[in-house]
């Protein structure tokens, strides 16, 4: 089966990206795992399905897969690349629109400037929403990881995200406590793992171990949360510029009850044909 794709990046995390509106498209793990190979395949770090909305009151539905082929509530930096796609093939001529995924809906909106302003939805803190194992809602959480005790916020952007601060990003050990964070057993579908440095009130750098992928450029939603986290624990103020190994990107939060909304580039690299066994 030949499938055409698009390799777009937003902030140096990349992804190769379906139109299933217009061609069937059914990947399994093992394919994506394929596609997502730096030496076999086209490489990425996630892989994007455009398809049709299931709902009357959005515009298109957005399936998300991970390198190891798993599938995943929700990205940031894809949901930019995503509006970017669907304008530049002609699918919608909409400067904002509604997407469903599996987390919810989101609002991206193409902005005059080239960039991209996603309304990210309201985070959630619930324990039980992330999910994460403890005995009540709390700004920060003790965990033990390895021979370390550290201390952690939680966040949902419609994915599950684990929060550290630390006080020299360029040393922290991101690969080592990243995936020992990611598989911890308080976390039963895994977590993003991201080490946030602040700078001042509006400015943050991060870095983010993302589940299934491993380190990336820049994450999106990992983005999102590191802010949030942040502006609870009277760190930050809003906006909030967070610098990535990527890029940069911009952060809004009002506080409880109000959406995160996100700005930043999306690009695209190339176009390809693959086929797919």
């Amino acid at each position: 089966m030949k499938l055409h794709f698009t390799k777009m990046h937003g902030l140096g995390n990349d992804f190769v990206v379906f139109d299933g509106v217009r061609q069937a498209i059914a990947l399994t793990p093992e394919q994506c795992r394929r596609i997502a190979d730096r030496h076999f395949g086209v490489g990425c770090d996630q892989i994007l399905l455009v398809e049709k909305s299931t709902r009357d009151d959005v515009d298109f539905r957005y399936r998300i897969f991970n390198a190891d082929g798993g599938e995943v509530e929700q990205c940031g930096n894809g949901a930019r690349c995503f509006v970017r796609f669907v304008h530049d093939k002609g699918l919608t001529d909409k400067p904002a629109i509604r997407v469903e995924t599996a987390s919810g809906v989101i609002e991206p909106r193409l902005l005059d400037s080239g960039l991209v302003k996603v309304n990210m939805g309201v985070p959630r803190f619930a324990p039980g929403e992330i999910p994460f194992v403890a005995n009540a809602e709390a700004l920060t959480y003790p965990l033990e990881v390895g021979q370390h005790r550290i201390e952690i916020a939680v966040v949902s952007m419609g994915n599950p995200h684990a929060v550290l601060r630390v006080n020299d990003l360029d040393s922290a050990p991101v690969d080592i406590l990243g995936a020992a964070i990611e598989s911890h057993r308080r976390f039963p579908q895994r977590v993003n793992a991201g080490f946030m440095q602040v700078l001042t009130p509006h400015d943050i750098r991060l870095r983010v171990y993302e589940r299934g992928a491993g380190e990336t450029l820049a994450c999106g939603t990992g983005a999102c949360a590191a802010a949030v986290a942040g502006i609870r624990q009277d760190w930050l103020q809003s906006p909030v510029s967070v610098h990535t190994r990527g890029g940069d990107l911009v952060i809004e939060w009002a506080g409880p009850g109000h959406a995160v909304l996100m700005t930043g580039p999306a690009e695209t690299v190339f176009e390809g044909e693959l086929e797919l066994t």
